[in-house]
Formats: C-alpha cells, structure tokens, sequence
C-alpha cells in the first residue's frame, strides 16, 4: 500500500508543478517548460531501466508509469494549449539531444581514464547503455506524440464536449502502444520478465485515468475554451508537427528566379525529363515554348539595368497569366524564358504560345510607354522528340527562325 501511495505522490508532484510552469509561460517564457521537460527525460529512462517497486498487480518502475506517462500527457496538454508548431519543439529537441548523448557517449569511451577515489570509475558500459534505451525512448516518444495528437483531434470529431475522455481515451490507446515498444527494448537489453510488461502496462492504464482527471479539471478550472476539434485539416497537423511545411516551404523557394519568382534553370533540368518520362509513359504530349524578350539590349543600354529588371518582371507576370495553372514557367537565362504545357499538343501549343505573344505585346511597355515584344519557338512530343534537350534544340532552333522573321512571332511545326 506505501508504493502506491507513493506512486500518487509522485504523480501529483509532477503535474503539479508542470501544469504550473505551462500555466505561467506567458510570464516564465515557454523555454522554462520545454526545460522541465526534457531535464526529466534521464531520469525516466535510467528508473525504467533499473528501479522497480513490487505492486500487488505487478512490477512496475515509477520511471515509466508515472514520469514517462506524465510526459506524454503534458505534451498533449500543450498541444490543447498553444499549437502544434509549439509542441513539436520539446519533441525535435529531446531527439537531437539524445542522439547527442548517443554520440558523446561513443567518444568518451576511447578515454583511458584514472581511479581517483579507489574502487569508483565511471561505468561506460552503463552510459552506452542508456544512450540507446534513452535513444529509443525518444524515438518512441516522438511516434507517441505524433499518434496522440492526431488521435486527440479525429477522436474530437465525434467527442466534442469532454476533454477529460478524450484525453483518456488517447492516453489508454498511446500508452499501450508504448509499453509495447519500450518493453521489447528493455527485454532485449537488461532480459527483464514478462510480469514487467503486464504490471507497466495496468500501471499505464491507471495513469491515464489519474492524469487525465487532473487535467480535465484544470482545464475546467481554467475555464478552456477549445473545446471542438481544431479547424485545420489532420494532414495539415501532421505536416506541422514533422516539419514538412517547412520543407515544402523551403522546397517552393528553391529553384526560383530570385528576380521574377518563376521556377530557374536548374528546376527546368530536373522537372523537365520527369514530366516529359511520365507523359510518354501515359501516351499523352508534352509542349516546350522557349521565349525571348526582343531588343531587350536596347532596354537596358537605354533605360539602365533597373527599368530592364522591371521589364523582366513584367514580361514574367504577364507570360504566367496566358498559361493554364499546371503549365511551369522557367526563367532559362537573361530574357529567355521555357514554358512547359503538360498534356498539350503541338497544335493547341501554338496557339497557347499566340496567347502568350500578345499578352505581353499588351501588357509589358518600357519606362516611355513602348511596347515589348516577344518571340517563341514551340516544339512538342513525339514529332519533334521525346526528350527534354530534344525539345529544347528543337524550340530554340524555331525561336531564331522567329528572330529572323522580324521578331513578335511565334513559329512551331505547323
């Protein structure tokens, strides 16, 4: 009866004092939480590993039941509080600080140390040990976090009004989850029984029931609001919590053209022979315009490289409004631009690039009201190849026939 009434304790101590530091972030700073947070991580990971306490229903370590499952639930509560771009960062952070325990862990054991205090060194065997229970702890905790806030949402879909259960309920299904994982690495490593597994698991169910009350009645008390489902979509959610909108973020600004924004050379050499491979595999066409501004020197040498920029930006802009949504606009190099139609053939792709011609002509004009002109060699798949470079010779070869037409033309096969 003590170690459960210790277990209490040691519960109540903890989520005492988390929910304090989260429900004083605005005044501490968030920083003190995430803190908290991951300092606690050691200690949980070394008490599961080594320190167990007799239950009349199993073995069980306070470690995991009470430290760990108190974790857990603390990252959902920030979630419900702030967002999920917040709670994503005690997760990455707990993940490159283990792989840097990981690491150092693996350096300091090609130390050749000394015994200063007689019979006392430093048990490496037990620090590499750890690294790799705390390793796989946190890689477990980040799917466990992952899986609890999508569960907490599309469990939200048809729980709308009771925190408190849904908490519970993604606490029993993610902490189920967990005691499987991190058992199968604790046998593996230290060979613990299996009554561990058994007793750590009723242990985790109990502590769903104790910290979801709690936290069902703080939030009660505190008179949270956010009780429906979030307004983002789940996928959404998950590319937050994994960084992905960043990535696409990241990925939708390179390969762009820092001066018009349209997609750059290099974009053209890596799209170009993936988008022309798929359409000859589904037997659809694939166009090419290659367009160039005509007399664009003379804008420069007459108005400087500012009004030529200008004009540049402009002659973007108004090619991209005569495309259809799926063609890509590539600034190929100075005034050249490449426009690639997906699915279009060569017929449909001159007039398009007719289109083109006379938008600009009505759209662009220098800083003394000329018009700007442009002219567009069109080649299409398979007459005129079936590659990119085919295309792109073949484009490049009608848009200096264009040139030598008088300019403000479009030439293609036809």
């Amino acid at each position: 009866m003590t170690n459960i009434v210790l277990f209490l304790c040691e519960g109540l101590v903890y989520v005492v004092i988390m929910v304090t530091l989260l429900h004083l972030r605005h005044r501490l700073g968030i920083g003190v939480f995430i803190a908290a947070l991951g300092v606690m991580h050691f200690i949980e990971t070394y008490l599961a590993a080594v320190f167990y306490v007799q239950l009349p229903f199993g073995v069980i370590s306070p470690g995991s039941a009470v430290l760990f499952s108190g974790k857990l639930m603390m990252i959902l509560l920030l979630y419900v509080k702030e967002d999920a771009a917040t709670v994503r960062q005690p997760i990455y952070g707990l993940l490159a600080g283990n792989f840097l325990t990981l690491g150092l862990g693996f350096i300091l054991q090609m130390h050749q140390t000394v015994a200063i205090t007689p019979e006392r060194s430093a048990d490496l065997a037990f620090i590499d040990e750890m690294g790799w229970l705390m390793l796989w702890g946190t890689l477990l905790l980040y799917l466990d976090s992952l899986i609890i806030i999508l569960l907490y949402e599309r469990i939200g879909r048809w729980m709308r009004k009771s925190l408190m259960l849904r908490f519970l309920a993604c606490g029993v299904v993610v902490l189920t989850f967990d005691q499987v994982g991190f058992f199968l690495a604790l046998h593996a490593v230290n060979g613990v029984p299996m009554d561990v597994f058994w007793g750590g698991w009723i242990a985790k169910m109990g502590a769903a029931v104790f910290y979801s009350t709690v936290l069902g009645a703080y939030l009660h008390y505190c008179n949270h609001s956010i009780l429906s489902v979030s307004r983002q979509p789940i996928g959404d959610i998950f590319n937050t919590l994994t960084f992905r909108e960043r990535y696409e973020d990241l990925l939708s600004k390179s390969g762009r053209d820092m001066l018009t924004g349209v997609l750059d050379r290099s974009r053209f050499e890596f799209e170009a022979p993936r988008v022309i491979r798929d359409a000859a595999a589904s037997g659809s066409p694939t166009s090419l315009m290659m367009i160039d501004a005509d007399h664009f020197k003379s804008i420069n040498d007459r108005f400087g490289h500012i009004e030529g920029d200008h004009v540049l930006k402009s002659i973007a802009t108004a090619i991209q409004s005569a495309l259809r949504q799926n063609d890509r606009l590539f600034r190929y190099g100075g005034e050249e631009f490449v426009v690639l139609c997906e699915g279009l053939d060569h017929a449909n792709a001159v007039a398009r690039a007719e289109d083109v011609r006379l938008r600009v002509m009505s759209d662009v004009m220098t800083a003394d009201h000329s018009i700007v002109t442009v002219s567009i060699g069109v080649a299409s798949t398979p007459g005129n190849g079936t590659t990119a470079m085919d295309l792109l010779s073949k484009a490049d070869v009608r848009l200096y026939d264009a040139k030598h037409k008088g300019r403000n033309c479009v030439v293609g096969n036809l």
